[in-house]
């Protein structure tokens, strides 16, 4: 159950909570094929879809752990690599990343999102905590966070306890006194949990909670969560 009385503050997923993200990923890789395909040909054509280049992505993403906190790094590395494997110029591979990055920060929200942003930030300092690499700035969403906790920054990712106690300490506040709201189960909810802070999952999709440690808090929408903390 829910304890309102210890929450001071609250840490928020953004990637699948605050807007879905593959619509936003699935498009920006599209935008990044045709750019190659424009400006690096060869390797447009030798990675002749965007699922073709998420694949190499993939592939980095398996040769290089190192990377898996860096979602950025990890996309540039895998551009580097494509322009690299068929012989265009790897020079190319930030002003490449740049086209993708600039689309991957169009996201579309979720309808209840910004109503709930603004009942939220009125009443608690808000903390973004994401494993991505979204800019709230671009987004014209950072005025409803005093903090912004991502992975690439810190160094270490979700579900580790060390990223949700530095959201605490961003918020000025003890992990027992956050309520971490995620879609994830593992990375979102029993990270923070783990970490000594109460967590809301935020099931849109309606699954079955698949773990035997409940969530402190369970909704299909942010308006339930403004709703139990009214």
């Amino acid at each position: 159950m829910l304890n309102l009385q210890r929450i001071r503050a609250i840490s928020l997923d953004l990637d699948d909570t605050l807007w879905p993200i593959w619509p936003t990923i699935d498009r920006a890789e599209k935008v990044l094929h045709e750019w190659l395909a424009i400006n690096a040909p060869n390797t447009a054509a030798l990675f002749s879809s965007p699922e073709a280049l998420r694949e190499i992505r993939n592939h980095v993403g398996r040769e290089r752990p190192d990377l898996k906190h860096d979602l950025s790094a990890l996309r540039l590395e895998s551009i580097r690599l494509a322009l690299e494997q068929a012989g265009d110029d790897p020079l190319l591979a930030e002003p490449a990343f740049d086209v993708f990055f600039a689309e991957r920060q169009n996201v579309t929200l979720f309808a209840d999102a910004l109503p709930a942003l603004e009942f939220l930030a009125a009443r608690y300092p808000l903390v973004s905590l994401s494993n991505g690499n979204s800019d709230l700035a671009r987004m014209g969403l950072d005025r409803f966070f005093s903090a912004s906790v991502a992975a690439l920054d810190f160094g270490v990712p979700k579900p580790d306890p060390r990223i949700f106690h530095a959201a605490a300490a961003a918020a000025g506040v003890q992990p027992h006194e956050v309520l971490h709201v995620g879609d994830d189960v593992l990375l979102d909810v029993l990270g923070a949990r783990n970490a000594g802070m109460q967590a809301v999952w935020n099931n849109r999709v309606q699954a079955l909670w698949p773990h035997p440690e409940a969530p402190d808090l369970e909704v299909v929408s942010l308006s339930e969560l403004c709703d139990a903390l009214r």
